[in-house]
């Protein structure tokens, strides 16, 4: 598990004063910068970062220091860390996404393991693990509720998957030939 968790991505310079276009990844997309400085992947730069609106689905937040469109081009891509320590205490049966990106997949009934979780999406109706089957060329998608995956051990380093979300994974992974 690490330290850091990524709270945001910046996919865009936003205006002619440095603003950029944030993508945040907290369930209240304003906490982007509700945690105190920010830093990108490495640690190697901090940002001191403040919500001023939004542009679409996206936040836009001024960052100190970037004062023109080139400077805030110049971020695109960067992905916005905190420490994990300032961040609240989870309840129960919530997760970051950051820590179920690498958890093995395993069988409900055998404890088999069948995969990796190599993603985590939210498309507007709730979220989704991708997951890297074993002898599976392509990764698959599989809703993360109760239904398909019944529990999730962060301290052990697996995800449990539900009997019949293996059988729909394995009739869907056929290929076709």
């Amino acid at each position: 598990m690490s330290d850091r968790v990524c709270l945001g991505k910046i996919v865009a310079a936003h205006g002619i004063k440095g603003e950029v276009k944030v993508k945040s990844f907290t369930s209240n997309p304003k906490d982007v910068c509700a945690y105190g400085k920010l830093s990108n992947k490495d640690g190697t730069r901090v940002f001191d970062a403040h919500v001023v609106g939004f542009s679409k689905e996206l936040l836009r937040v001024k960052i100190s220091g970037v004062d023109s469109r080139n400077e805030a081009e110049d971020l695109r891509g960067t992905e916005l860390y905190v420490s994990r320590d300032v961040l609240p205490d989870l309840e129960k049966n919530t997760f970051y996404q950051t820590d179920l990106v690498g958890l093995k997949v395993v069988k409900e009934n055998t404890n088999e393991q069948i995969g990796q979780v190599v993603g985590v999406f939210n498309f507007g109706a709730g979220d989704i693990l991708e997951i890297k089957f074993e002898g599976m060329k392509q990764t698959q998608m599989l809703p993360f509720d109760d239904a398909f995956v019944p529990s999730v051990d962060i301290k052990n380093g697996f995800v449990v998957i539900s009997d019949a979300s293996v059988a729909y994974i394995k009739d869907e992974g056929k290929d076709e030939g």
